[in-house]
């Protein structure tokens, strides 16, 4: 029998692949305003889960309780679970939940902030409406950093591989090229656009969790019929794909002297010693972080350069202290 915590953890992870079931069809009117709500749902669920878990499997450390008192105006000795209108216990929202896990360091304060966002585009969406492609490309900003920050969750929290259900980070939307035209936005689309940078303010793209990510896609023409298709795929055995100059370049962007540079300003214990070495060495070996690319590549058999990412930084900060 499943415990109640991993019945909850089962339902979030259905709301968030039926988010993102509905966020891909072809053609779907109410895209961004269905994938918020059900993304917001699969949160709460799973906030829920976490916090069950951490209280004894109660589902009572959810609930509301209030002080009732007696007809001569005593309180009874025990609190009462507060009841919703058809009787059933009345639980902490996702809000509630959220602000104290943030408190208690169990959720990431970035992984928060993109919640925050998302329920405002809930918001917007529920109580009001969105107009224009504005809104479509913030909400996959946004919801693509909330699909990843809940993976990331998930994994850490309960130890489940999503990937047994199929579940990637949101896929690219099916959203119109930009109009050259002017975008007006109301009112209340500016604001909610005003909120959600304030949001972004502070977001560290090294960190495990993001408030949102920049989604980008290029297309070039092939110049052969029979090119061959690519997908990007976590599979060991799949082909292998050759990054050209540009490519590798945009990702790998520090070279020795920049790494040291960027550093010595992100921690405040840091030294070019053997143990930045040591930490560095095995980090070569891994293209995730480390390319090495040619001085001139018209010269096979000349000097070499390595090149790093700043996803580095997420091995370094378990063993550097990070400046406030």
């Amino acid at each position: 029998m499943k415990s109640k915590s991993q019945e909850l953890v089962d339902k979030s992870i259905a709301a968030m692949i039926s988010a993102i079931e509905i966020y891909n069809k072809p053609d779907f009117k109410y895209r961004e305003e269905t994938f918020s709500i059900l993304a917001i749902n699969a949160w709460e669920l799973l906030l829920k889960a976490k916090w069950i878990k951490d209280n004894g499997n109660k589902v009572s450390s959810i609930c509301i309780f209030d002080t009732k008192f007696r007809k001569n105006g005593e309180p009874y000795k025990h609190k009462k679970i507060r009841l919703t209108t058809c009787g059933n216990p009345f639980t902490f929202g996702l809000d509630y939940l959220a602000k104290k896990m943030v408190e208690r360091k169990i959720l990431a304060d970035n992984a928060h902030k993109n919640i925050v966002a998302l329920c405002e585009i809930r918001d917007s969406s529920v109580h009001f409406y969105n107009r224009n492609n504005l809104f479509a490309i913030r909400l996959q900003e946004i919801g693509s950093a909330s699909v990843k920050n809940f993976a990331k969750a998930s994994q850490a929290w309960f130890s489940v591989d999503l990937l047994q259900y199929n579940f990637y980070l949101m896929p690219l939307a099916f959203i119109s090229p930009t109009s050259a035209s002017p975008v007006f936005l109301s009112v209340e689309e500016k604001n909610l656009a005003a909120f959600i940078s304030s949001l972004e303010s502070s977001n560290d793209p090294t960190a495990d969790y993001a408030v949102s990510v920049n989604v980008e896609m290029k297309f070039s023409q092939s110049k052969v019929n029979d090119a061959l298709k690519v997908q990007i795929s976590s599979d060991p055995s799949a082909p292998k794909m050759h990054l050209s100059f540009d490519h590798w370049q945009d990702k790998f962007t520090l070279d020795y002297e920049k790494l040291i540079t960027e550093c010595k300003a992100r921690y405040s214990n840091f030294s070019a010693n053997q143990k930045f070495h040591d930490l560095k060495k095995p980090l070569k070996a891994d293209s995730k972080y480390c390319h090495t690319a040619m001085l001139d590549p018209s010269k096979p058999k000349g000097l070499k350069k390595e090149w790093y990412s700043k996803s580095v930084f997420t091995i370094f900060d378990k063993h550097y202290t990070k400046k406030v």
